[in-house]
């Protein structure tokens, strides 16, 4: 007997999650993969933006810049921002910004006319995580836009069995420091993950 998914031709709700983490691992080893490549073959950030320069006159599309933030830090920020500028890039996405950094790097932006924009999110939504100290999140969580982003666990993203025990508990501490939205990320990948952090307002699939 067909199920209801398969009569009204849509998915259930097992199945997206089920096609989501199988997008998520296929995400994962191209971002990996195409890492070591370029590695492999010498990339380095002065021959990226050598490249932009090149070919940004000929795309009718603006180009938004992903990089981590050890090379901005590197180069200093108003020299990276500079330099990106020049070579025509129109917006920057930093998913690792710390806090002490985040005023920073977006009056750098502004400066340079670079949109700073989040990869999730036109906002710049900040991370905390389950060792953050309450002190330093209740910062984080004032001064991210949009939404604050909860990390389930410790480590990197992908399918786990369950949820962090404590992502409940640091839910209820967030919600006493900020009324922003709060969505729940890293290793939440099936219709019982969701279960376990009801109470967030939204779910970041990984």
């Amino acid at each position: 007997m067909a199920d209801r998914g398969e009569a009204t031709g849509k998915r259930s709700v097992g199945e997206t999650f089920s096609r989501l983490r199988e997008l998520a691992k296929v995400r994962e080893f191209f971002v990996a993969a195409s890492a070591t490549r370029a590695l492999k073959n010498g990339t380095t950030l002065d021959s990226v933006i050598e490249m932009l320069k090149g070919v940004i006159p000929e795309l009718s599309s603006p180009i938004v810049l992903f990089t981590y933030y050890n090379p901005i830090l590197k180069r200093g920020v108003r020299n990276f921002m500079a330099t990106i500028k020049q070579a025509g890039v129109h917006g920057l996405v930093v998913p690792d910004l710390p806090l002490e950094e985040t005023t920073l790097l977006r009056n750098e932006a502004i400066m340079h006319d670079i949109e700073l924009v989040d990869s999730h999110s036109y906002f710049h939504v900040l991370l905390t995580t389950p060792t953050t100290p309450i002190e330093r999140m209740k910062e984080i969580a004032k001064a991210s836009e949009g939404f604050l982003y909860l990390v389930s666990a410790v480590g990197v993203t992908g399918a786990r069995s369950n949820v962090n025990a404590r992502v409940e508990h640091l839910l209820q501490e967030i919600k006493q420091a900020t009324n922003k939205p709060v969505a729940v990320g890293f290793g939440v990948s099936t219709p019982e993950h969701v279960k376990q952090v009801d109470g967030t307002q939204g779910i970041i699939l990984a």
